[in-house]
């Protein structure tokens, strides 16, 4: 092979997306189907039983309000993190994780407020259909909140570390997932009455 023709032959090597956010894109892609499938299966009997407005209306508005910009305010928290995790300043990506762990757990607080509020006025998974689905869905959302709490607070422990901060990324698709689902869970239950 004559010089310049090497010079000319460019060697590519196909990008690779780094595991981790790959196979969180994946597992998100299924999460999306359940959560997908329960709250489009949910819209179709809310369309046919019209008596579900009343139901509705008895959610704890202010509450998902409050815990809609829990949600929103943690993720914003999450992004600054990932931010700072990506300049290496750790006590900075470590701060604002630690705050969105703590909304996290704040909203968690709130929802047992709200359920128990509920079960004290006699509403339960038992009630009727409409609050069949709500207990469900907000106890599945509830249940991914504690999930991505914990992987929040192994990621916060990595970035104390000052080891495997690429997976801040990682932690916040999985936070960011859970937010949207209560972006959607939000006016489906406690708003369209």
């Amino acid at each position: 092979m004559s010089a310049s023709t090497a010079t000319n032959t460019v060697e590519t090597e196909p990008m690779l997306a780094p595991h981790g956010r790959l196979g969180m894109w994946m597992f998100l892609a299924s999460e999306v189907v359940v959560f997908g499938g329960l709250l489009a299966s949910y819209i179709f009997a809310r369309l046919r039983h019209s008596s579900w407005d009343e139901f509705a209306s008895q959610t704890m508005t202010s509450i998902g309000c409050i815990n809609t910009v829990l949600l929103l305010t943690s993720s914003l928290f999450i992004v600054l993190s990932h931010h700072w995790a990506e300049r290496k300043d750790i006590k900075k990506s470590g701060k604002y994780m630690l705050w969105a762990i703590l909304l996290g757990v704040l909203f968690l607080v709130f929802k047992g407020y709200e359920y128990q509020h509920e079960f004290a006025k006699g509403i339960t998974p038992l009630t009727n259909l409409f609050w069949s689905y709500y207990f469900f869905i907000t106890g599945l959302h509830a249940l991914h909140i504690v999930i991505g709490l914990v992987i929040n607070a192994l990621t916060l422990r990595e970035i104390r570390k000052g080891q495997n901060l690429q997976r801040v990324e990682v932690a916040g698709l999985y936070w960011h997932f859970v937010d949207v689902v209560w972006i959607f869970v939000f006016p489906l239950f406690y708003v369209a009455s």
